[in-house]
């Protein structure tokens, strides 16, 4: 029984964790124009409290196979606590924008160990019949805090000041450390493993140049040199880093993961949800605040309905995982979501906000049918001594794949806004360059909605070949 509460209490104190490192991760995203004027800083440089957060996050991912292994679980995630907590602290105090982007870069380093410490924790004390269930009360967290994140964020703008956004923090932070001080054990062995340092520069180096090509394309376009030279670096590097890791007795992040079929296929599969998810998180802002003039904070309640019904429909799918196995799960998933992103593909200015809303929330409906249950079938098919390995690596790509899709999305927006407002202004000569715009603006959201279709029905012809629960066992 005391095991069973000990389970109980260890889970409790990281999900915690882990819900204020992802809150924090999204926070700040309602919050940019308003930085923009207090720090008197253009949108490209002000851009870099999330995609400094994303460099970091993603640059470490790969690492944390090496420490879960070289330390315990209480050394790491009371560190990942403190770099959140003194990441915080800089950041209420910052006086200017350097100071504020490097508090952003010191809590990014907590959250990129916690994620994957929390995934490979599951698979370590929870059997493959209950692991489903429990990374569906992480998805709770995980899902809970961006739901809550633009609306919590545009409130505590609109009537206090930013730095309350990190004030608020900082007491829950350190209420976190002394519960994990008291109650967290450790379930892992740690071994004295060396630190394989060539990899780990090739991997920040290929990862960083590959996130921040991705991230830049959108807004300087992908005929940019800098564009096209990092990201290009980047693949080399990854390349050389992967080939390193093939050969290696002990590699940094173990890619024999990808010989098993159902890790590789769910890969996939998670990839394009993931970037779909994060156009669609991109997307839908920039046309309800460009095409039809709404606020950040009528933006975020209209993504919080959906967000919430994600949220608390993740412990629901997770317990349906564990009878029914992943399939039905991701084809259900998926018959919500190709409907929800197709559509969006005729936006016109009288598009109404309920109908944006039901929209929205059929689609997070989808999602929360896939995003956890993904995760959890690609780890359950693999060897408890690759689990940490291929948390790490389902973490890195979908990092990498949300940095691609946001990119992508906006490249497609800009480049079909600029082609209707073309037309347009031939077609309507009379019209003010205001209404162009506005209305360039819908026809671009509607067009990059097309390719987020095709990647819905791209997932789904994947999805047939997931085998089912009863092969999964029969295999095993």
């Amino acid at each position: 029984m005391s095991e069973f509460i000990n389970k109980k209490v260890l889970l409790t104190v990281l999900i915690i964790g882990c819900f204020l490192s992802t809150l924090n991760q999204t926070l700040l995203n309602v919050a940019l124009s308003n930085l923009m004027e207090v720090f008197s800083v253009s949108a490209t440089t002000v851009q870099w409290l999330s995609t400094g957060f994303m460099l970091v996050n993603g640059v470490l991912v790969p690492i944390t196979a090496y420490l879960m292994k070289r330390f315990s679980t209480r050394q790491l995630f009371i560190s990942s606590m403190l770099f959140l907590l003194i990441g915080s602290i800089f950041c209420a105090l910052a006086p200017n924008f350097a100071m504020l982007l490097i508090g952003r870069m010191v809590q990014a380093v907590g959250a990129g160990i916690i994620m994957p410490l929390l995934m490979s924790i599951v698979m370590f004390i929870f059997p493959p019949e209950k692991r489903g269930s429990m990374m569906g009360l992480i998805g709770l967290a995980m899902i809970f805090a961006p739901a809550i994140a633009p609306t919590l964020a545009g409130f505590i703008i609109d009537y206090y000041s930013w730095r309350w956004l990190f004030i608020g923090l900082i007491p829950l932070v350190i209420i976190t450390i002394l519960l994990a001080v008291k109650y967290l054990i450790n379930v892992s062995e740690t071994a004295k493993t060396k630190l394989d340092v060539v990899s780990v520069i090739l991997s920040t180096i290929g990862f960083g140049l590959i996130l921040y090509g991705f991230s830049n394309a959108g807004s300087h376009g992908w005929d940019d040199k800098v564009v096209i030279s990092t990201i290009s670096v980047g693949i080399v590097t990854i390349a050389t880093f992967c080939l390193r890791q093939i050969k290696s007795n002990d590699p940094l992040l173990n890619l024999s993961v990808f010989q098993n079929k159902v890790f590789t296929l769910t890969s996939i599969i998670n990839m394009i949800v993931t970037m779909m998810m994060y156009a669609d998180m991109i997307l839908l802002p920039i046309y309800l605040q460009n095409g039809r003039g709404f606020t950040a904070l009528d933006a975020g309640l209209l993504l919080l309905p959906g967000a919430l019904v994600n949220a608390f429909m993740s412990p629901v799918t997770g317990k349906i995982y564990d009878h029914y196995g992943a399939k039905p799960l991701f084809i259900i998933g998926l018959i919500f979501i190709i409907p929800s992103m197709w559509i969006v593909t005729d936006l016109s200015e009288t598009t109404s906000f309920t109908f944006l809303m039901i929209r929205t929330i059929f689609l997070r409906i989808g999602l929360s049918f896939i995003t956890m249950p993904l995760n959890t079938a690609g780890l359950n098919a693999l060897p408890k001594t690759l689990v940490t390995h291929g948390t790490a690596v389902n973490n890195t790509l979908r990092q990498i794949s949300g940095a691609i899709g946001a990119a992508v999305v906006i490249t497609i927006f800009t480049a079909q806004t600029t082609s209707h407002a073309k037309s347009l202004l031939v077609e309507t000569p009379n019209a003010t360059a205001e209404m162009v715009r506005t209305l360039a603006s819908i026809l671009g959201s509607s067009d990059a909605y097309y390719f987020m279709t095709i990647l819905a029905i791209i997932a789904f012809i994947l999805t047939l070949f997931v085998p089912s629960k009863k092969m999964m066992q029969q295999n095993g």
